[in-house]
């Protein structure tokens, strides 16, 4: 039966069948459905939809919480059961594989009609768990749905579309015609847009789409990218941090905490969203055996979410001088045209003329030579000192982290492909002064609070305040120049390693 303990649970068990289908441990479904209120488990005409169902784990919990709550109201337990699984707890699987799984686990039985099957009332093998066939809508090579790439998703009868029917539609209403008090669930994170080159986050549809149906209460788990980064996702962080009816967000920065074996940069979250309240929301961040929060919090409050609440006065103190941000000297992705893998330099100087260009290549930093007639994009800063800096460092899911790979000073002159960002100034002097500036864990830090994967673009150094380049800084001069206290000291220095020449 479906309502008896069983140890071990076998969908605590379960491997994840690809990136977009990863499977919810049964511990962490309980702590999204305690954020629920606890009347809801007592009333029989409340409704539940998982519209990205996969083990069914969430049905199967919230069935067990109502079986207990409606005791009184309908005391014979088999029509309980016909009653809690016919009536209140409703599916959308995101593949024909997960519909089978779903429904085994839900109704303990392969179809929902079965002989086993713990609800007597259903009449029709699928119950109320549905998977339908959907087709992508092509225009332009894209889905107008989910954006997904033609080329990539176009795909014959036996393969799976991946055009999941919940947001395969303008309005998800005519999926399932009627009202749902909660719809919650770990939806389908991201699809392979680009021939499997990019990773397109999808999630953000679903939340997108649950919105639009207006239940009571939505909770879902996605990934923590959306605060402060995400492929296409600059809107729906906006949407998402000026919604004042998330009234919980709880941050688990890294995610194979809650997803054993699992690998989600930056990390996951669960959120709770009230249709009928409004206010600011409490915040918990989760790392380990160390829980910050909840706090209360006005996810707004900047342009993207920073995630320790502790960081915030820290913050406070940078941005009250109002100093010029080090982006008005720093270069954009891309500065001279050339990507990662750009090979049209050579390994050596031919011409008096031909400029220095760095570059890395299977993890090992290069220079190369390039004529400097080929250089046809910002001409103008070729010939600036620039203290470089990669672009990639790990997402930082171990603590204390170093945030940034290790940077250097180029000489003037140089150019770089797309692995560097760069710091442009006039003097070796300057460039001396602002690669002691980024080696400090104050600078380091400030990126963190807006660096959520392994990238740091330019946007991260938003924070970084400039200085005067007469000098080499160093974080006592920082800390005292930003009047911190020996607690925040003493946090920065927690979460940011320092960083000794060459060490990786």
């Amino acid at each position: 039966m479906l309502m008896t303990s069983h140890n071990p649970d076998v969908l605590a068990c379960l491997a994840n069948l690809s990136s977009d289908e990863v499977f919810t441990p049964p511990q962490l479904v309980n702590e999204i459905l305690d954020l629920l209120p606890t009347g809801l488990w007592s009333d029989k005409e409340s409704r539940f939809l998982d519209p990205g169902c996969k083990s069914g784990v969430f049905l199967r919990e919230i069935a067990k919480r109502l079986d207990v709550g409606l005791e009184q109201a309908i005391p014979d337990r088999q029509q309980r059961l016909n009653h809690i699984f016919k009536n209140q707890l409703f599916g959308l699987a995101i593949t024909e594989l997960t519909s089978l799984l779903a429904r085994r686990s839900v109704y303990c039985s392969k179809t929902a009609d079965g002989k086993y099957s713990v609800c007597e009332s259903f009449d029709e093998p699928d119950g109320n768990i549905h998977f339908r066939r959907v087709e992508h809508k092509w225009e332009k090579g894209r889905c107008v749905y989910c954006n997904a790439g033609q080329q990539e998703y176009e795909r014959s009868r036996e393969l799976e579309t991946h055009a999941y029917e919940f947001i395969h539609a303008t309005l998800p209403g005519g999926v399932l015609e009627m009202k749902f008090d909660v719809i919650v669930g770990n939806p389908p994170y991201q699809l392979g847009s680009d021939g499997g080159t990019r990773d397109m986050p999808i999630y953000n549809k679903f939340v997108e789409q649950a919105k639009k149906l207006n239940p009571r209460f939505l909770c879902m788990i996605i990934p923590s990218r959306w605060m402060a980064s995400g492929l296409g996702l600059s809107e729906f962080r906006q949407t998402m941090l000026s919604d004042r009816h998330i009234r919980t967000l709880v941050d688990y920065p890294v995610a194979s905490e809650v997803f054993p074996g699992v690998e989600v940069k930056g990390g996951v979250c669960y959120f709770l969203w009230e249709r009928d309240t409004e206010g600011d929301c409490a915040v918990t961040t989760i790392r380990g055996d160390e829980v910050v929060g909840p706090v209360d919090r006005i996810l707004g409050e900047h342009d993207v979410f920073v995630r320790d609440s502790r960081a915030i006065g820290i913050l406070e103190k940078v941005m009250a001088k109002k100093e010029r941000s080090i982006t008005e000297i720093l270069s954009v992705d891309k500065e001279f045209g050339w990507t990662s893998n750009f090979s049209g330099y050579h390994d050596e100087k031919f011409l008096p003329s031909d400029v220095p260009l760095y570059y890395i290549t299977k993890g090992k930093r290069s220079r190369g030579w390039i004529a400097r007639s080929e250089v046809t994009k910002s001409r103008h800063l070729i010939d600036t000192w620039k203290v470089m800096i990669p672009q990639a460092y790990g997402a930082g899911e171990a603590i204390p982290h170093q945030i940034l790979g290790q940077p250097f000073v180029a000489p003037s002159p140089s150019v770089c492909t797309q692995t560097y960002l760069f710091i442009h100034v006039d003097s070796r002097e300057a460039a001396e002064s602002v690669e002691s500036y980024v080696r400090t864990r104050f600078l380091r830090f400030l990126v963190s609070l807006r660096k959520i994967t392994q990238h740091a673009t330019r946007s991260t150094y938003t924070w970084v305040p400039q200085q005067a380049w007469t000098r080499i800084w160093t974080d006592d001069q920082l800390y005292e120049e930003y009047g911190l206290t020996e607690d925040e000291v003493q946090f920065v220095e927690s979460r940011v390693r320092g960083l000794v020449a060459n060490d990786e």
